[in-house]
């Protein structure tokens, strides 16, 4: 009976050294998740309530905080949970269906970027053809693409990881990481490495070599224009850059910290390592496109000024 218990649920190791760490842990967590649902939430309602914002861009912005809202909806409730629970164990479907949760967001971050890159890069170096290359159609064949197709390669990569037989049931992270549980493999695992790495290649490396192409476009098309353009450039520009920018540092520390052992390290330092891709995308780019694109922050100061009154 113990064996079969052992075999069906995963422990989630990093939870065990937190002791009284784990109540300021909670609080700050839950401050967070509040913060990420409410921002997320206004930038999302104000560009669906305002025609003038019904712009690619703007879609593209909304469609990047619904994915935020996705992640941190399919990750924080169960880790707060989690955070004040004495046992730390999580059933093998829950925990495939957390790795699917967090390996589809984290790849429709990417994905998304990429399609709002393409979207920069006719507007400022195809701008004639602007409005006949970003037509509603071509709009929901960019999403639908952006959402189906790392959908299909991710659940491909976990299904591959569900079928290993384990010679072991505890995973050094404080949620499941296909990588981990791979590990755990009795078996070889060359076949879910060499996918694996096609999956990453597919849905990480594409999509950012294709920013890098098409922002080096926009640069040497600024490079002989005015002062006045480049400005105007770089107000556009600038927010989906530093998403871009934010997320690929994120998700690099995030690769790395896979091949350190974090248990010799502050448990509530490792926590908080471990909780970077879950936490800082989805607060900073509300913040980013919220402050940095005038439309939106002229909009959001207009809805809280008529919710005051």
């Amino acid at each position: 009976m113990e064996n079969d218990t052992v075999s069906f649920y995963f422990n989630l190791t990093m939870f065990v050294n937190i002791g009284h760490y784990r109540y300021p842990a909670f609080i700050f967590c839950l401050l967070i998740y509040s913060f990420i649902l409410s921002a997320n939430l206004v930038i999302i309602l104000v560009i669906s309530r305002e025609k003038t914002l019904h712009e690619p861009m703007y879609l593209f912005i909304a469609l990047l905080s619904f994915n935020s809202l996705y992640g941190s909806t399919g990750f924080f409730p169960r880790f707060l949970i989690d955070l004040l629970s004495d046992t730390h164990l999580i059933s093998r479907p829950a925990c495939f269906i957390q790795i699917y949760t967090l390996y589809t967001y984290g790849s429709y971050e990417m994905t998304i970027l990429g399609i709002m890159a393409y979207d920069r890069y006719v507007a400022i170096c195809h701008p004639l053809h602007y409005h006949r290359k970003m037509t509603s159609k071509t709009l929901i064949k960019l999403a639908t693409m952006a959402g189906i197709f790392p959908a299909f390669l991710i659940i491909l990569c976990v299904s591959l990881s569900a079928r290993l037989p384990l010679c072991g049931h505890e995973i050094q992270k404080i949620f499941c990481a296909n990588w981990n549980v791979v590990k755990l493999s009795c078996v070889t695992t060359v076949v879910n490495n060499i996918y694996g790495m096609l999956t990453a290649i597919a849905t990480v490396f594409l999509p950012l070599f294709y920013v890098l192409y098409t922002y080096t476009q926009i640069v040497l098309i600024c490079w002989t224009k005015s002062a006045e353009f480049k400005g105007k450039v770089l107000q556009r520009c600038l927010p989906h850059l530093l998403s871009f920018v934010i997320y690929s540092l994120v998700a690099f520390c995030d690769v790395a910290l896979t091949r350190y052992n974090l248990e010799e390290t502050n448990p509530f330092v490792a926590v908080m390592l471990l909780l970077e891709l879950a936490i800082v995308p989805p607060v900073l780019n509300p913040l980013v496109y919220g402050l940095k694109l005038p439309e939106i922050r002229r909009h959001i100061s207009r809805m809280f000024s008529w919710y005051k009154k």
